[in-house]
């Protein structure tokens, strides 16, 4: 399904697929620009500087939620001030593409529709990438425009407000709307990993509850929250009334091969990779590989997942002490076994999974199964399978939050049609009412946003989602837990690991960090930090400052 675009992608634009690209705006004007096939190529390079599975990092260790080797710069507050950084630097390059496809594709002689549609996928990567370049900075220059020299007094812009920006992403993702294609026109072989309306309207939901949610949360006195949840609300409800998409009814499978392609109605945007195969493949990446060496999941993400009863750990009657491995499996959620590795189950190299084995997964959390495909791990980290960078959970579990946000409530049958389905298709049928909320007492928001952490798991939202909620001053700056450790099941003995593990009292070190004995404690609160009035936003690189003639300043208190 995926191969013939891919090979276009390397071929159509800039002949190959090496790191080394000719830039995009050295194309001589006279020779370029001149008809859709013009245009098309163009636009294919926007999908080779797709990000799509994170490259070098392999997964976001930014949160609470995933733990690795060593600790995280940002998640442990242990960050300074760049010099340079891509995260500042790549979006930028790559705006730069998307406005020169936008100016100069205006002067391409052909239909103002055809003409328009493939503006259209411009337009929607330059609200992606300003959008990503909001979320960590705040307010960014906003630049419109192609650069022809450097003096350009444009090149030292100031920073805009992050309400301009993100209304110009709007703007940008309305038009793309308007002219991107219907999805199920991009279903074939040539077609299919290009931008779609549906693509537009999933930005416009995720970027409307990301804004609605940070103005309320952080006491932004620019920019309307609710606002921006309503165009996240009805950008939803316009996906719901063209019905394009559904969940795909296996949950596991869902990360597989079997995922890939239109069959499956859950994609919404995504990075396609391959073609399958390791001896042909044109891209790839190596999420199996470095799930066994990079990334676990913590101990406090396990404890979201719900029991049998629909109740958290702290009110079900399901909830007993651990004393084995799997004991966390008992009469949970069943998304729990879906993304995690049980003891001895074979998983990595094919070998079976023993608590605290270097060997076969990393830093004393909890192993990845999600995702995870031993034909996948045995291609030497060129593996091919497509990332979804959107899917249609997210829109179900966003239109709820955001509604919840908006109106104050949410009623019966909007929790049926959203957390209450996406719960089902993995098989577990408790469901969210608000009499359920009521009767035990519980936080409906809380819930929501509870079935939002389980089910995107190591898919790169939940960092953006505990900044957006301001909630990260609370989680990061304590210590970070691991498994439990049993002397029976354990590769390594209690000495070999330096006996740090919480107490009967589940203290650790004089601080109570658990309500349990015998959980790992992999990182210390006291070696952890998190300062609200600074680290909410990422600190601007200082050349980038410099460079500016003074006209960017840094963020607040990064010194």
């Amino acid at each position: 399904m995926k191969n013939i675009f891919l090979i276009a992608i390397c071929t159509i634009f800039i002949g190959s697929c090496s790191l080394d690209r000719e830039p995009e705006t050295t194309l001589s004007d006279v020779n370029f620009w001149r008809s859709e096939t013009d245009l098309r190529g163009a636009c294919n390079r926007l999908y080779i500087d797709l990000p799509g599975f994170l490259t070098g990092r392999g997964h976001d260790l930014r949160s609470e939620e995933l733990i690795g080797n060593t600790p995280d710069e940002i998640s442990s507050g242990n960050r300074s001030v760049p010099e340079t950084d891509k995260e500042w630097t790549d979006p930028y390059n790559k705006i730069g593409i998307c406005n020169n496809i936008i100016i100069k594709g205006e002067n391409v002689d052909i239909a103002e529709n055809i003409k328009n549609r493939w503006l259209a996928e411009a337009h929607f990567f330059r609200a992606f990438y300003y959008f990503d370049l909001v979320r960590k900075y705040g307010d960014v220059p906003l630049i419109l425009k192609v650069f022809n020299n450097t003096s350009d007094p444009d090149i030292k812009k100031a920073r805009d407000s992050r309400e301009t920006v993100i209304q110009q992403c709007y703007k940008d993702l309305d038009f793309a709307a308007q002219w991107l294609p219907d999805i199920d026109k991009l279903s074939d072989n040539t077609n299919w990993g290009r931008v779609s309306r549906s693509a537009a309207l999933g930005m416009i939901v995720r970027i409307g509850l990301y804004e609605g949610t940070y103005i309320k949360y952080h006491n932004l006195t620019e920019g309307d929250s609710r606002t921006h949840l309503k165009k996240s609300i009805d950008a939803a409800e316009a996906m719901f009334k063209e019905n394009k998409h559904d969940l795909y009814p296996d949950f596991q499978s869902l990360f597989y091969f079997d995922g890939e392609g239109r069959k499956n109605k859950e994609n919404v945007f995504v990075k396609i990779y391959g073609p399958n195969g390791i001896n042909n493949a044109i891209t790839w990446h190596n999420q199996c590989a470095s799930k066994t060496g990079q990334a676990s999941i913590t101990r406090q993400m396990i404890d979201n997942f719900l029991y049998i009863d629909g109740l958290p750990k702290s009110s079900s009657t399901h909830y007993q002490m651990e004393t084995k491995f799997d004991d966390i499996f008992l009469n949970r959620d069943p998304r729990l076994k879906m993304t995690v590795f049980a003891y001895k189950e074979i998983s990595f190299k094919n070998a079976e999974y023993l608590p605290f084995d270097n060997v076969n997964h990393s830093g004393y959390g909890y192993p990845i199964k999600k995702g995870y495909m031993k034909e996948e791990y045995d291609t030497n980290s060129k593996e091919t399978v497509d990332k979804m960078i959107i899917r249609y959970a997210e829109i179900l579990i966003s239109y709820a939050e955001a509604l919840y946000e908006y109106n104050g409530k949410i009623t019966d049958e909007q929790l049926e049609a959203t957390v209450n389905y996406i719960r089902r298709r993995s098989g577990f049928n408790t469901e969210l009412t608000n009499q359920f909320v009521l009767d035990h007492q519980l936080n409906m928001l809380e819930e929501i946003r509870r079935e939002r952490i389980v089910e995107f798991i190591d898919e790169n939202i939940h960092y953006d989602d505990i900044i957006r909620w301001k909630t990260a001053e609370n989680l990061l700056p304590k210590a970070m837990l691991g498994i439990l450790f049993n002397p029976g099941e354990s590769a390594k003995t209690d000495k070999e690991l330096n006996y740090k593990f919480t107490d009967a009292n589940g203290v650790y070190n004089g601080v109570k960090v658990y309500d349990q004995a015998n959980i790992y404690v992999i990182e210390e609160a006291d070696s952890r930090k998190f300062d609200p009035k600074r680290d909410y936003l990422y600190p601007i690189p200082s050349y980038e400052i410099a460079t500016s003639n003074g006209n960017i300043k840094q963020n607040p208190y990064w010194n």
